[in-house]
Formats: C-alpha cells, sequence, structure tokens
C-alpha cells in the first residue's frame, strides 16, 4: 500500500508543482500582515465566539498555519514541547492514536471502552475516540489547545482541556497551494488545496494529503521495519453565503492509514505462567538501538479508516441574537495487530477490531449586547462502537499441563447516548471588569455487552464468560470567572472552573467480580492569569497558576491473583477510582521580537502532582495504598526555547533560520510504576531528564508565493520514551515506546 502512495503521490504532486508555480509568478503579495517585530493579534473561538486572544480570561495557546511549520509540526504530535504542561504523543503500539496529557490529566489507553480526557475537535465536531486523532494538518487556518477543564461550553470528557482544530473556510477568492516535502526514512508527502468561489455565493475548497514513511525500528533476523507511516487524507468544504444573514457550511473529510506494526522495547523479564524465565532484561533495561523482533506469523499491519461529514449552519436573527446549527456524522474503522511484549515470543499478541460511528447535534443561541453576551445550547450525542479482539498467548502456558496453545477471544458492543444544556454568560461591571459565569448539565447512558472466550488444548483454561450492564450518570459543570483590563495590553483574570470524565465499564473484564462499572471524574480548578503585551507590542508575557482538586481518576492496573487454593495466577485488568490527585503547577508563555528580524520565545511549565488518596481492595479482604506512587504523564518541568532570525536577500527574497530546544523532566510512564512492596521504581516505565534540539532554514520569494525549507528535529539523535504498556500480570510485560530518532527533511511550498 505504501508503494501506491508513493506512485500516486510523485504524479499528483508533480502535476501539481507545475501548474502551480506558473500561477504563483504572476500571483499579488499576500494580505499585509502586522506592522514588522510586533506581535500579531489573535482570534480564537476559545468561548464559541471570536475574541482576541488576549482579552480571553482562560489558558489558550494558539497556532496558525505559519507558526505550525515554524515548530514543524505536520501532525499533532508536532505540537509536544510547544504548550506548557502539555503530554501530546503517539499512543501505545497504535500507529494511529493520541496520547494527550494537560496538566496531568489524559487518558493514554486506546482500548474502546475508555473516554479520552481531552477533548478533540475538529470545526466544532466532537471526536469520541483517541484513535484516530493524529490526523495530518492540511489546509488548517488555526488550531487552539485550552488548558484546564472545560465542562461548561464543551461538555463532558474535556476535564483536561481541549484541543481544536479549525480548517480554512473557503471564499470567493480563487487560491491554491502545494508542497512537497522529502526526507529521512524515505519520507515522501504530496499536499495540495485549492478555493475559490463557484457562483456569487458558493465557494469551494479542496484540500489533498498523501505520505508515507519508512520505519524507523527494524527487526535484525527479517529486515522488517516497523513505525512507519502511510497515509492518504482529504477534505471538500463548501461555503455558502445566499444573505447577509444566513451562513452554511458544508464539509467532508476522509483519511485512511496503512502501516507496519507500532513496536517498542521490552524492559522486563518475560516468563511463563508459573514464572519461568522466556527472556531476560536486565534491571536496568540496555539503551534502545531500534532494533526489535516480533512474533513470527503476526501480520506486520495496522489499517485505519476514518471519514465523517457536517453541517454548520448561522442565522443573524437580529442584531444581537444569532441561533447556530452543528450537525455530524462520523465513521471509524481501525484493525491494529500489535506485539505488547515486543518480542519473538507469543505473549502479548492482539487483533484489536473497532467499528465506531457517531451522530451529534448542537444548537446554540447567542447574543451579543452592550454589556452581556451569552452562549447558550443543547447538545446530542449518539455513539455506537462494535469491537472485536483476539489474543494469543501460546508461550505463556510453556507447556503447562500439556498446554501450549492460547486464544482468548472478546467481542463486545458499547452504545453511548448523551445530551446536554448549557449556557454561559459574560457580564460587563464596568468599563474595565467583567464578570463571566456559566453552567451545563449532562446526562449520560451507557449499554455494554461482553463475551469473552478461551480456547487452548488444556481444559483447565477453557471457557466463556459474557455479562451485560447499563449504566447512567448525570453531571453538572459550572463555571465562573472575573476579568479586569488594567490598560490596553494587561488583563489579570481569576477562574473556577469544573468538567467530568464519563464512567464506564472495564474492557478487559474476563471474569464474575471484574464486571463492575468504575464512577465519572471530576475536577475542581482555580486558576490565576495575567496577559500582557508591552514594549510598544513587542514583547507579550503571560502568565498564570493554577490549583486542581482530581476526584476519581480511572486507573487501569495489572494485578495477578493466587492464593493457596488457587496456584495458577488469575489474571485481573482492574479499574480503579483513585480517590484524589492534588495537582498544582505555573506556566509562563513569552514572545519577543528584540529586533524586527529577531523572534525570540519561550514556553514553560511547571507541575507538581500526587495522589491524595489511592487504595485498592483486594479479595480476603487486603487492602492496598498506592497513594505513594508518582502520577503518569506529570513531569516537574517542561521548556521549550525557540529562535528564528530573518535575512533581507533584496530582490532574492529573504532567509530564516529557527532552532529551539525542548525540555523534558523526569516523567512516569504508566499507573504501575514502581513496586508495591520495596517502592523501587520500574526502570522501563519512566524517562529521564532529556533535551531534544530542532532547527530549520527556509528561504521565501518576496511576495512568499514560493519557499524551500530545510527542517531537522531531534539533531542530537536523542533516544527517549514517550509512552509505555503495563501488563506485568501475564508474563511480567512492560513495554517502552520511543520518539524518532533524528531526521532531516526538505520542503518547497507554491502558493497563487
Amino acid at each position: 500500500m505504501i508503494s501506491l502512495y508513493r506512485t500516486i503521490l510523485l504524479g499528483g504532486t508533480a502535476l501539481a508543482l507545475t501548474t502551480t508555480v506558473a500561477l504563483a509568478q504572476d500571483a499579488a503579495p499576500p494580505p499585509a500582515a502586522d506592522e514588522a517585530g510586533k506581535i500579531e493579534k489573535v482570534t480564537v473561538t476559545a468561548r464559541r465566539t471570536k475574541e482576541n486572544q488576549q482579552k480571553v480570561p482562560a489558558s489558550v495557546s494558539s497556532f496558525s498555519e505559519k507558526s505550525l511549520d515554524r515548530i514543524g509540526a505536520t501532525d499533532v504530535t508536532g505540537l509536544q514541547g510547544a504548550i506548557p504542561n502539555a503530554n501530546i504523543a503517539q499512543g501505545r503500539g497504535s500507529s494511529n492514536a493520541t496520547n494527550i496529557y494537560i496538566r496531568g490529566v489524559g487518558q493514554p489507553d486506546a482500548l474502546q471502552t475508555f473516554d479520552p480526557a481531552v477533548g478533540v475537535y475538529v470545526d466544532d465536531v466532537y471526536l469520541s475516540r483517541i484513535r484516530g486523532t493524529q490526523f495530518e494538518l492540511m489546509d488548517i487556518e488555526r488550531l487552539e489547545v485550552l488548558r484546564g477543564p472545560q465542562g461548561t461550553l464543551y461538555g463532558k470528557n474535556t476535564i483536561g482541556g481541549a484541543l481544536k482544530v479549525i480548517t480554512r473556510r473557503p471564499t470567493d477568492e480563487s487560491k491554491g497551494a502545494a508542497s512537497f516535502t522529502v526526507g529521512s526514512y524515505g519520507e515522501l508527502v504530496g499536499n495540495g488545496t485549492i478555493s475559490g468561489g463557484l457562483t456569487d455565493t458558493l465557494a469551494a475548497s479542496a484540500s489533498l494529503l498523501i505520505g508515507s514513511r519508512d520505519g524507523y525500528v527494524e527487526n535484525p533476523v527479517t529486515d522488517a521495519e516497523y513505525n512507519d507511516r502511510g497515509v492518504g487524507a482529504g477534505r471538500v468544504k463548501l461555503a455558502w453565503d445566499p444573505s447577509e444573514d444566513f451562513q452554511l457550511d458544508v464539509s467532508f473529510d476522509y483519511a485512511e492509514e496503512d502501516a507496519a506494526l507500532n513496536v517498542g522495547q521490552a524492559t522486563n523479564t518475560l516468563t511463563t505462567i508459573l514464572g519461568v524465565p522466556l527472556l531476560v532484561v536486565p534491571a536496568t533495561p540496555p539503551e534502545f538501538n531500534f532494533e526489535t523482533r516480533t512474533t513470527p506469523g503476526l501480520p506486520n499491519s495496522t489499517e485505519m479508516t476514518h471519514w465523517g461529514g457536517s453541517a454548520s449552519a448561522t442565522w443573524d436573527l437580529d442584531d444581537a441574537w444569532t441561533l447556530r446549527s452543528i450537525t455530524a456524522y462520523r465513521e471509524l474503522q481501525n484493525r491494529d495487530y500489535v506485539d505488547i511484549d515486543a518480542t519473538q515470543l507469543e505473549l502479548g499478541d492482539v487483533l484489536v477490531d473497532v467499528d465506531q460511528n457517531q451522530t451529534s447535534q448542537e444548537l446554540q443561541l447567542l447574543y451579543a449586547g452592550t454589556n452581556w453576551q451569552l452562549v447558550s445550547g443543547l447538545y446530542y450525542l449518539r455513539e455506537n462502537i462494535v469491537s472485536h479482539q483476539e489474543a494469543y498467548a501460546d508461550d505463556y502456558l510453556g507447556g503447562f499441563l500439556g498446554g501450549n496453545t492460547f486464544l482468548r477471544t472478546v467481542d463486545d458492543d458499547l452504545q453511548t447516548t448523551s445530551w446536554a444544556a448549557f449556557a454561559n454568560a459574560v457580564f460587563a461591571l464596568t468599563d474595565t471588569v467583567n464578570l463571566s459565569t456559566g453552567i451545563r448539565y449532562t446526562e449520560e447512558e451507557k449499554e455494554y455487552f461482553r463475551t469473552t472466550s478461551t480456547f487452548s488444548n488444556s481444559a483447565l483454561f477453557n471457557g466463556t464468560f459474557a455479562f451485560s450492564r447499563t449504566e447512567s450518570w448525570e453531571n453538572v459543570s459550572p463555571m465562573v470567572s472575573l476579568d479586569w483590563q488594567a490598560n490596553d495590553n494587561t488583563l489579570l483574570y481569576a477562574r473556577y472552573a469544573t468538567g467530568f470524565k464519563s464512567g464506564g465499564f472495564n474492557g478487559r473484564a474476563n471474569a464474575a467480580g471484574e464486571d463492575q462499572p468504575y464512577d465519572p471524574e471530576t475536577l475542581d480548578s482555580y486558576e490565576v492569569g495575567v496577559k500582557s503585551d508591552w514594549a510598544d507590542g513587542t514583547v507579550r508575557t503571560n502568565i498564570t497558576a493554577f490549583y486542581n482538586d482530581y476526584t476519581d481518576f480511572q486507573a487501569r492496573v495489572s494485578r495477578s491473583v493466587t492464593s493457596p487454593t488457587q496456584p495458577i495466577p488469575a489474571i485481573d485488568f482492574a479499574v480503579l477510582n483513585a480517590g484524589g490527585l492534588e495537582i498544582y503547577g505555573a506556566e509562563l508563555e513569552f514572545l519577543a521580537y528584540p529586533v524586527p528580524e529577531l523572534r525570540l520565545d519561550a514556553s514553560i511549565g511547571y507541575l507538581h502532582a500526587e495522589y491524595t488518596e489511592f487504595f485498592e481492595v483486594r479479595a480476603g479482604p487486603v487492602t492496598i495504598d498506592r497513594s505513594w506512587q508518582t502520577p503518569a504523564f506529570s513531569p516537574e518541568w517542561t521548556m521549550r526555547f525557540g529562535g528564528q532570525y530573518e535575512w533581507s536577500l533584496g530582490d532574492m527574497g529573504s532567509l530564516t533560520l529557527g532552532a529551539a530546544a525542548r525540555f523534558r523532566s523526569e516523567m512516569a510512564l504508566a499507573v504501575d510504576n514502581a513496586n508495591l512492596t520495596s517502592r523501587a521504581i520500574f526502570p522501563g516505565m519512566w524517562q529521564d531528564d532529556f533535551w531534544v534540539y530542532d532547527a530549520q532554514l527556509v528561504w521565501a520569494n518576496d511576495n512568499e508565493t514560493l519557499l524551500a525549507g530545510l527542517y531537522a528535529r531531534n539533531l542530537s539523535d536523542e533516544v527517549y520514551k514517550t509512552d509505555a504498556q503495563e501488563f506485568s500480570s501475564v508474563a511480567g510485560i512492560r513495554t517502552a515506546y520511543y520518539g524518532a530518532p533524528q531526521t532531516v527533511s526538505f520542503k518547497i511550498t507554491v502558493r497563487y
């Protein structure tokens, strides 16, 4: 499939580039930017209305298409390091899932029964799964990251924050762009977009991206490659403006991915069911050399198809009132093979085959008056997920009682129905002081059916377990904030906000007692901040401090239970509600132009996260205190320092050199990251402090219709972990996943 992508890519991109270069030679210059050396004003929709980012009393990071190119972000994981106290990385064992944590709040498990904790939206349409969120960034107008709970305006599963992608709306102006990238590991990417008017009232745009990259992890025995990329994606948009009072936007997108396995490194000794070693790993695992063996016969394949359509209509009822409707339907199919143990042994080999669809409808009523504004509405979501899974573990039995074949199949069906009503109002108490307050009420019901069957040549392990459960939850999420515009360039604010993440069912339940539902998570956040522009608009400093009271965190733990009457370990993948977490920290976002040609930026986050209560109750009963463990994906420090300098070449255009250094302090990569008895950490489940360095050199002609850039990521070839799987109750599995090694790419872009 990758060879097909490359064939289409080379032919299509060559044609697009040839045509667009010809048009670009006579193209008019792009619209004038703000005065050279001054920081541009950015409009965001963080509060569901258009506002100056510096006037929003909340933590919002915004990225334009140009700033995304500046940090080298081609998909959402490219934001890693650019946002304080945020972790945005490829999900464990998946080529299309994204592990997003903000301020120590997230959900890394792509299992279909787990909901995300950071909501992902494309043109205000919510994506229910973390699979399918590692999409390519094409024809983007803006990307916004909202830090902290967004329970009032965005609803469930935004307890950590929200990531919003806003694609470009077509206009009657004819525009086009095409780019072609070649790089390390055989990278080839072609990207093109075209837009313009079809009639006096109707405009359209079409975007297409095709890309491939060879794998950067290799099997030293078979030369098979893993952790590669093969993707094709497209989007078509229509914008209809029949009158000044009405507009309709219709969008359809389609993405298809065909990649090899996403594998990591075994960091723990692997054993049979009775603890007999099969593969010995040192207590401190060796540095990963990007070589991994996988189980012979396991298909080297992960596939995904993700598509959907939406219609957004806006009516201006009069000068003050506006009615908006957002209707959407989406489907996601993925068929992933995963070698969880990342070795030639058949211990944690699985097939995950998921078919998901969702229908959503949102109605908004907005008011914009002299002294107050309102955003209110109703929201409905219906989601259906059907899943088939197979787990192969022949080597796990190790011939125990004659058993040397093991297959477990799982079929489940989850239906979610959710609706909400919300209102958020902003009142001008004085010319400079605003009070914002809002509330959201949500009701949700989940219906779940699951059947698990085990087949082996030892009858001791065979059997079927099935259960069906229905649960419902409700939540009220209030918000209140007070902001003071001290002067034209300084905003101070205080904000209290809440959020919740839906409850659910254990998608790994294999026996009676594991079928109990787990409770929703809730979070209360207290935040103060100051946003300021100074030095005549050449310096921007945004500072935030926050405190989070986090209750009923959903923790998946791996347990192996034995007793005198049950010497054979019983595997238990429990989902526990940790009683509470305390999270607090501070953030700094800095931007400055010391001289018009020099741009300096910094993003610094400090985070402290600890459990205040985390008890696990086991049979006996035995109560285990886990509160001393370190919460996952909560590094104390995240930092990025960047800079770029632009040289004028006169009639030859300009040359810009940019560089960035990204730092992340020590971080746990799994909930179970230390021995419960000795409290010694599991080294493979941690990542030490590390730095990553990036650089780029970009030439542009005088009207920026032709650009050529050289981009380097991870210049020092740092070897660092991004995620980990902890299934130690099955053969001692603890597997770490790694960021990409050093890569270099060359990109040429033409616009008209």
